[in-house]
């Protein structure tokens, strides 16, 4: 197998296990190739790809000593591209979009199709690295399964992290949702794609449906203007693409890589897609500033279907956000992307309407997609209460129908602590998690939600915020000092959070002191205050931040934009 090349992690000096990988005697002219084309194709230093693995004839990327599995003269590539906006190799012109990772991962795979086209690629971000050295085997005996391998698109391995703090503080390691919404969505069509640690079949990339597998493409591939259409006018890559398609492997078996400098520099360039259907149709979609859900849903709603791959021991770990605000810039993110896609072509309603999105399947992409819709409801649930305190109003019956709400809730609660210690995690991480959804569904999420809105009436384009994943730093003891503190900066998305905790400290500042508007009938009851307490024990961190200095307390001039906000909005309701 060929084509592996590696990444460094941002400031930290871990890369992948050494003995995955064999490399070859340095090669001036693939020395070439590296900087000429994949500088351009993955946004990386050039020294940290090992492109001098490349060389003509086959090798075994597994231990050597060992060899339990090859694969002769198939060629297995495995590429990662990951957005880092202040590196600048990829080709960029400022009147041409380069649509972030998709954009890079699209360039690494008409690179690679010219190099060595191989049948699958393995797709792992820069901060994640390779934990199980047979993870490739694990995940081929599924793609070559010869019952049902031919309907799988992809392969999706976990996303877990080998420095997450203990009992995840900021709930960004998602443990819970893996180990039951990813597999139980395994049951229907398959897991949604992450966005790494996946292994895709290159003709599916390339647009391939599931019903062309016995009858091929032969009355589609063959008009000259319909394949520069789709792959854009490289005629060497339209011939690479067109043996891809066909289930034909080793199209390059006679030429080295170092041959296809010039065509792959040409299918690296940034204007290289106009026209096409790079983006669109093949490849990793654009449109959102994340790719991997609207990419998985073109794939599904083509009739294909994935399938997890859970080995012991797992196959990739990763860092994850290990602060507050690096944790609310990436859910940001994703929020703002995933409404994007949520109200545009690819959205799962369209999938299952006109596409072949199974409805089960659908439905679950619903409960990823509508992250940012979730917010503005979580918002005015979360403000609710508030509102009834102060208006002197009530949401919730009184009496012995009380226990009604409060019973659906203690539900809800041993349901999901069981599912916690089912297992194998505490209470305090369950706890966590559950407070970090309310803070995160009503804070980064909902921001999401109104950036895309913005986005949408033409008002403000988004860009890609980098999510900040430094290694973990510890102390002389070998103790982590600021491991799982708080932090805080002057960002918008602790001003929404901040705002709703003001909100629920007036309103029950109100209650006590008998301020509120009197009503003739009903009035508030036990069961709104109880909910407004239980939003600022949620919101406990940014309580202690109100009154905390440095970064562990909540800047001066967010909690003045959030008393301001907060007055506004106890102001009108008492109009």
């Amino acid at each position: 197998m060929q084509a592996i090349h590696t990444h460094q992690n941002k400031g930290s000096n871990r890369t992948t296990n050494s003995k995955l990988i064999h490399r070859s005697k340095d090669d001036s002219k693939l020395e070439t190739l590296a900087s000429r084309t994949w500088k351009r194709a993955n946004r990386t230093s050039t020294r940290d790809l090992g492109m001098h693995q490349l060389k003509d004839g086959s090798q075994n990327w597994l231990d050597s000593e060992k060899e339990p599995w090859k694969l002769g003269q198939q060629r297995l590539l495995t590429e990662s591209a990951k957005h880092d906006s202040k590196k600048g190799n990829r080709e960029k012109k400022p009147h041409q979009t380069h649509n972030y990772k998709a954009g890079a991962m699209n360039v690494l795979t008409r690179v690679s199709g010219l190099m060595t086209n191989a049948p699958f690629m393995l797709n792992v971000d820069c901060d994640m690295v390779v934990n199980n050295p047979e993870i490739v085997l694990h995940a081929l005996s599924i793609l070559m399964d010869s019952k049902s391998g031919k309907e799988v698109a992809f392969v999706q391995c976990f996303q877990q992290f080998y420095d997450g703090i203990k009992d995840d503080p900021f709930g960004n390691q998602r443990v819970s949702a893996f180990e039951y919404v990813i597999r139980g969505m395994a049951g229907l069509q398959g897991p949604h794609y992450s966005g790494t640690n996946t292994l895709h079949r290159r003709n599916v990339i390339y647009g391939l449906y599931p019903d062309e597998i016995e009858i091929g493409r032969k009355g589609k591939l063959r008009e000259k203007k319909l394949l520069t259409q789709q792959f854009g006018s490289s005629k060497e890559f339209i011939k690479s693409a067109d043996h891809a398609l066909d289930w034909k492997t080793n199209f390059h078996n006679e030429t080295i890589p170092s041959d296809c400098i010039e065509a792959a520099v040409e299918v690296a360039g940034c204007e290289y897609e106009c026209g096409t259907w790079w983006g669109e149709k093949i490849g990793w979609i654009y449109g959102s500033i994340v790719e991997d859900v609207p990419t998985g849903l073109n794939i599904h709603r083509r009739g294909w279907r994935s399938e997890c791959c859970t080995p012991n021991p797992i196959a990739f770990t990763g860092c994850a956000p290990r602060g507050l605000p690096s944790s609310m810039v990436q859910k940001k993110r994703w929020a703002t992307g995933l409404t994007e896609t949520f109200f545009g072509k690819h959205s799962p309603i369209m999938g299952i309407i006109f596409g072949k999105i199974q409805l089960r399947e659908g439905l679950s992409y619903f409960g990823v997609v509508d992250w940012g819709l979730r917010g503005v409801f979580n918002v005015c649930y979360a403000l609710l209460p508030a509102y009834c305190i102060v208006t002197d109003t009530t949401i919730f019956p009184k009496g012995p129908g009380l226990w009604i709400p409060i019973a659906l809730f203690v539900i809800y609660s041993v349901h999901t602590l069981l599912e916690y210690l089912k297992i194998g995690l505490s209470i305090r991480n369950w706890w966590n998690n559950q407070r970090m959804t309310i803070i995160t569904t009503t804070s980064a999420w909902f921001l999401g939600f109104l950036i895309d809105m913005l986005k949408l009436a033409g008002v403000y384009d988004p860009v890609f915020e980098i999510t900040d994943k430094e290694p973990s730093s510890s102390d002389a003891d070998g103790n982590e000092a600021d491991a799982g503190r708080f932090t805080f900066d002057e960002s918008l998305v602790f001003v929404i959070g901040s705002t709703i905790l003001l909100v629920q400290l007036g309103a029950m500042l109100i209650r006590l002191l008998r301020l509120e508007a009197s009503h003739s009938g009903n009035g508030c009851g036990i069961g709104e205050f109880i909910s407004s307490t239980y939003v600022v024990v949620c919101y406990f961190p940014y309580l202690k931040g109100l009154f905390g200095s440095g970064k562990y307390g909540i800047p001066l001039s967010t909690t003045c934009k959030s008393a301001i906000l907060a007055f506004i909005f106890v102001h009108l309701c008492r109009k």
